[in-house]
């Protein structure tokens, strides 16, 4: 009986970590060692990221809305203060992009946040 030996297990390990690190620079690409620690270090960059990801889109709603707001006269944390009076149910991503793409309508939203204000 033939002595067995684990060598495709560990070989197609290293195919595996090797094809991760495709297009790395230098012997990051071809030397298994190193291959193996930059494509563990880009996978956890890429988990932490996919999180951060909220965090920056959340910052730049916020950012737009309130460029939006200062053109109208209002600052951002009163705008948001009115929509919660005027039980507006729209959510930054929504009134960032009406912002952005109709202003005539982020305009009615003001104007009804305004008296909302007021009252």
């Amino acid at each position: 009986m033939p002595r067995a030996v684990a060598g495709t297990k560990r070989k197609d390990h290293r195919k595996k970590i090797l094809k991760l690190a495709k297009g790395y620079w230098g012997r990051r690409s071809t030397n298994h060692k190193t291959a193996k620690d930059a494509v563990a270090k880009a996978l956890m960059y890429a988990y932490r990221d996919r999180r951060d990801k909220k965090v920056q889109f959340r910052r730049l709603w916020i950012v737009r809305i309130n460029a939006a707001c200062r053109e109208e006269g209002l600052s951002y944390s009163r705008f948001i203060e009115g929509m919660a009076k005027a039980n507006v149910q729209m959510d930054r991503k929504v009134l960032a992009d009406v912002a952005l793409r109709d202003p005539a309508a982020f305009k009615a939203v003001v104007e009804q946040v305004k008296t909302a204000l007021k009252a």
